[in-house]
């Protein structure tokens, strides 16, 4: 079984919103964490999702994903004090209905809402293949390391260097197990799923996925995505 994690835990504070966190807002009528979890709702090889949800907004989510008949969730759980805690909570819930040591658990920021169907057929035969899939995007940039007085220590070549996105994918009960390692030693420290699997001697294969599936966390990005679906909607018009 293949199975998407919804992470929608976050509060939005640097979107400064003044009522409701960032995956709940509209763009073109419909809420970000819609659109994210549709991604993974229409596609075949995905046989449920677990949504990771703020504790006092599971009632709005709940109301949110009946109204859009999003009937693949089997789940939505409280977020934890941290990241690393909501993702165990999650795949808690998964652990419960997995029969198999070779279910796939694909993890996915709840407010990167541009993903293609292909992306995530590529990390479950990356996974497959490897016991790991991590989606990247080519840095398009020029990487500077800097030193402890903010001067340049070294320019990287950015043909070697890729920008960590989403999905993180693996087996579930691999990246379960790992977190449990964390949880015993204390340690919740960990940025993302693949730092924590890295650390604990698991080895990353990569995924090229699509270098615009931003995460909307700020109202820069907002904007951004709002301007890709307007683009979008337009070459449909120009279409007819």
């Amino acid at each position: 079984m293949n199975y998407a994690l919804i992470f929608a835990g976050g509060v939005g504070q640097r979107m400064n919103t003044v009522s409701l966190p960032k995956q709940f807002l509209k763009v073109h009528g419909k809420q970000v964490i819609v659109r994210t979890v549709e991604h993974f709702q229409n596609c075949p090889y995905i046989d449920g999702i677990v949504v990771v949800c703020v504790q006092e907004y599971i009632p709005l989510m709940k109301e949110i994903i009946d109204a859009n008949a999003l009937t693949k969730v089997i789940g939505i759980v409280p977020g934890g004090d941290c990241a690393q805690a909501s993702v165990f909570n999650g795949l808690t819930e998964l652990i419960k209905v997995s029969k198999n040591d070779k279910d796939i658990i694909l993890i996915h920021d709840g407010v990167r809402p541009i993903l293609d169907e292909e992306t995530i057929i590529k990390n479950i035969e990356c996974v497959k293949q490897y016991g790991a899939a991590i989606t990247v995007a080519k840095a398009n940039e020029t990487i500077l390391v800097l030193d402890d007085n903010d001067e340049v220590k070294d320019v990287v070549d950015r043909s070697t260097c890729y920008l960590g996105r989403a999905p993180q994918s693996f087996y579930l009960h691999d990246i379960y197990n790992a977190h449990r390692k964390a949880n015993a030693e204390n340690r919740h420290d960990f940025i993302d799923s693949a730092m924590l699997m890295k650390h604990y001697g698991y080895q990353l294969h990569t995924v090229l996925g699509p270098t615009n599936n931003i995460k909307v966390t700020t109202p820069m990005d907002f904007y951004l995505y709002q301007a890709m679906l307007n683009t979008k909607e337009n070459e449909q018009i120009k279409s007819l």
